[in-house]
Parts: structure tokens; C-alpha cells; sequence
């Protein structure tokens, strides 16, 4: 158990406002790189649900026609930003791709400040309930100092002064905007079969159900995804806990971190630009970003 807690020892010595991307590159690579990965997804699913947002991705036809490519790149572009930083050229120049793609559509600054919201508290929660152990209060600050900064290079402006505060505006916005609408209905069809080609092969009866369970009612409802049978979402939980638990007590820090041999995709197995992710929109006549990236 004292190899497992190694960590949490380094991570609890650091300063979550001066260290934030050294915890929270632990976080993702050492402590908990399956959970990270897949929070971050479910937040990203949760910012396209929107209903505003939703509309913009159905509009450019990005995520419901060339899905893999697009999770793909996005997904790219934000860990490019994690491993490398703010200050490393493949950081500033993932930062630089991300700010190009949103230049040319009109976003609100609540809008962007709900994504934040969701990669700060979606991954945060899916830990504190199916973590192996629950995040620590470093952890929490650290995450929303990361994206505090990106939101700041962003050029998004009053993002709330802490994880709580965070948490506190997530839950009032989420109530409000996360309405049940088509474009984000039509938006998860598409990334569900990506989770489903994942799913080992025993499992596929039981698919559409368990991504269903993962869930939670609100974005079922704002997706129009049927709420699945009750064995399948008390199947998942126990089997989720049961992993937790197996993880804490069984098992050992990973000794390779993930992302050692750099990030390797479907839709790039030779490599990638960065220059060269995601859409390359042209910007409409009398079209300026909201808000304004310095980047």
C-alpha cells in the first residue's frame, strides 16, 4: 500500500498553484490514466450537448461525418497541452491550433466557460466515484488552475476563483442549459459507436446498455438516450466499484506512464502536424471570435 499512496506523497509536497501541470500530468500518466481518459471524454461529450453547441457541430458536419478523425484531433491537441505545457513549442502550438478552429465561429464566453467547466468537474466527479482513491484537495486546485491558465490563454474571461466555485456555476448552468435537443441526439449516435468498437467483443450484446449507463440522467435526457434496464447500470456501478477497489488494495503504480511513447491514434498511426489538426474553417465576412484569443 506505501508503493501505491508514492504519488499522492509527492503530489500532497507540491504547490497546486505554483506546480498545477506537474500534478496534473500525475494525475493523468501515473495515478489514474483509464479513469482521466475516459472523464475527459464524458466531459467533452457533455460540452456538445449544449444545445448552441451542439448546433455549431452538426452545422460543420465535423463530429457526425469524420467522428474518429475529430475526436481524434481533439483529444491530440489537449494532450499535447498536458504533456508539454503552456511554454514548450508542441504546447504553445497545440494552444495556437486550438484558438485558429474557434476563431472563425461565434461562441459565447459562457459557452466557453461551460467546456471548462466540464473537463474541471466531469473528470473530477467520475474520480471522487470510481477512482481508486478519491482526488485530494491538491488534485482539485491543480486541475482548476490548469484550466484556469488555458482558459485565460483562450482569452475566456470570469472564470469562478476556485474548484468549488467551478463546481458551484457548472451545476446552476448545467440545470439551465442542458436541454434535450436533436443536434446533440445526432452528435452522440456518432461518438456512441466509437465506445461500442471499443468494447471487447463479449461484452457486445450488452454495449448499447452500458454506454448508456455511464451517463447520468441529465445528459441521457439532453441526448434522448433511453434510460437502460436496471440490471445494466448496477452491473456497471459494482463492477466499476469492484475495479476501484482491486485497484487500491491490489494494485502497483504503473511503471511505464501513459503517453511514454507518445500518443498514437486510429486516425494517425504515422504521426501527425499539430498545425494540421482539426477543421481548417474559413472565417465568414464580419465574423470575429467571442471572446478573443491571445494566442
Amino acid at each position: 500500500m506505501r508503493d501505491r499512496l508514492i504519488h499522492l506523497h509527492r503530489i500532497r509536497s507540491l504547490n497546486p498553484d505554483e506546480d498545477h501541470l506537474a500534478i496534473y500530468q500525475t494525475m493523468l500518466r501515473y495515478e489514474f490514466p483509464w479513469d482521466m481518459k475516459l472523464g475527459l471524454n464524458l466531459a467533452f461529450n457533455r460540452s456538445f450537448s449544449i444545445p448552441e453547441i451542439a448546433a455549431v457541430h452538426t452545422a460543420t458536419g465535423e463530429l457526425t461525418e469524420r467522428t474518429q478523425q475529430r475526436i481524434d484531433d481533439t483529444g491530440l491537441l489537449m494532450y499535447e497541452i498536458v504533456l508539454n505545457g503552456f511554454e514548450q513549442t508542441r504546447g504553445r502550438d497545440a494552444l495556437r491550433r486550438i484558438n485558429q478552429i474557434h476563431r472563425s465561429h461565434r461562441i459565447s464566453n459562457d459557452h466557453y466557460r461551460y467546456v471548462l467547466a466540464c473537463l474541471i468537474v466531469v473528470p473530477t466527479r467520475w474520480l471522487e466515484r470510481y477512482g481508486w482513491r478519491q482526488p485530494c484537495c491538491h488534485e482539485r486546485r491543480a486541475t482548476w488552475r490548469f484550466y484556469l491558465e488555458l482558459g485565460r490563454r483562450m482569452g475566456i474571461t470570469d472564470i469562478p476563483d476556485s474548484y468549488e466555485a467551478v463546481e458551484a456555476w457548472f451545476d446552476e448552468y448545467d440545470q439551465v442549459q442542458l436541454r434535450p435537443n436533436d443536434d446533440a441526439a445526432t452528435i452522440e449516435r456518432a461518438t456512441r459507436m466509437l465506445m461500442l468498437n471499443r468494447l471487447p467483443v463479449a461484452l457486445a450484446p450488452l454495449g448499447n446498455a452500458l454506454v448508456s449507463a455511464i451517463y447520468d440522467p441529465p445528459l441521457r435526457a439532453a441526448t434522448r438516450v433511453a434510460t437502460p434496464p436496471w440490471p445494466a447500470r448496477v452491473g456497471l456501478h459494482l463492477a466499476l466499484r469492484a475495479r476501484a477497489y482491486t485497484q487500491r488494495w491490489l494494485g502497483r503504480p504503473p511503471a511505464i506512464p501513459l503517453f511514454a511513447d507518445g500518443i498514437t491514434t486510429k486516425t494517425y498511426p504515422s504521426g501527425y502536424d499539430i498545425s494540421q489538426l482539426g477543421p481548417h474553417p474559413t472565417a465568414q465576412a464580419g465574423d470575429t471570435p467571442t471572446p478573443n484569443a491571445n494566442e
